[in-house]
């Protein structure tokens, strides 16, 4: 059971990247509907920085004019790149001036979080993976992949982490974009070092662009299995209200850890 929050609790706007993939805003749909669900009497919107509508700065003007003068941002975004670091609070401080009173926080990205990693592993049970094949199994944690060292930093991290508590015999990052490897090499590069199954877990939120390049490098590199991406998953919205929790200060869902 998750508390109810107290009245005056700030509004939650979701801002997801954005896709010309119809899949992306979908997804987007479904979780925020999924986080609505969790945060009963808080208002919940959705925004997108590019491709799709409405734009940050038009859904807090909507927020805006039903009254809401107190609002909580939390990016959809999985590493905290320039997305996060950049573009967002450009966005945000642009669209201040328009929105006289109101106080707007941006919360933490998503990851990294143990809950993203039991979905990844759901995800990977769900594409026929059972337990007893983890020792024998590698497993490529592909992302999208970014321009900012820290962000592929942290996905090599997890991939460290992920090893290490859960026991397949290998785990290796891979990236869509702008670093190497590609997912078809790090495939390859398992099944050289003796993986008997290699699967490929998608670490990202929505359908796309980058994530068809990460299905075409499994099936390219010669994957047994490629599980579902992240999605509107249970921990996924878990996560959202966790974060958003954190920056409102108005309630800690039940059960919820901190990263």
């Amino acid at each position: 059971m998750h508390r109810t929050p107290h009245p005056a609790a700030p509004a939650l706007l979701l801002v997801a990247h954005g896709s010309r993939d119809a899949r992306h805003a979908a997804t987007t749909a479904a979780l925020t509907s999924r986080v609505r669900r969790l945060l009963p009497g808080v208002r919940v919107a959705a925004g997108y920085l590019d491709f799709d509508t409405p734009s940050p700065a038009e859904a807090l003007h909507g927020l805006y004019a039903a009254g809401v003068r107190q609002a909580v941002v939390v990016p959809l975004l999985l590493t905290r790149a320039y997305h996060a670091k950049t573009d967002l609070p450009a966005v945000l401080a642009e669209a201040a001036p328009g929105l006289p009173g109101m106080t707007v926080r941006q919360a933490g990205v998503l990851g990294p979080h143990r809950l993203l990693v039991a979905a990844l592993e759901r995800r990977l049970r769900a594409a026929g993976l059972v337990p007893g094949d983890a020792a024998s199994t590698g497993v490529v944690l592909a992302s999208a992949g970014s321009s900012d060292p820290e962000a592929n930093a942290v996905i090599a991290d997890i991939a460290r982490e992920w090893r290490r508590t859960t026991g397949w015999c290998a785990v290796r990052p891979a990236f869509a974009s702008a670093n190497p490897p590609r997912t078809a090499d790090a495939v390859r590069a398992l099944r050289a070092e003796g993986a008997r199954r290699v699967a490929v877990a998608p670490y990202v939120l929505a359908p796309g662009r980058l994530p068809d390049r990460i299905a075409a490098g499994a099936r390219e590199g010669g994957a047994d299995l490629l599980a579902p991406v992240l999605g509107a998953a249970p921990e996924v919205a878990r996560v959202v209200v966790e974060r958003y929790a954190r920056e409102a200060g108005v309630l800690r869902p039940a059960g919820a850890a901190a990263a």
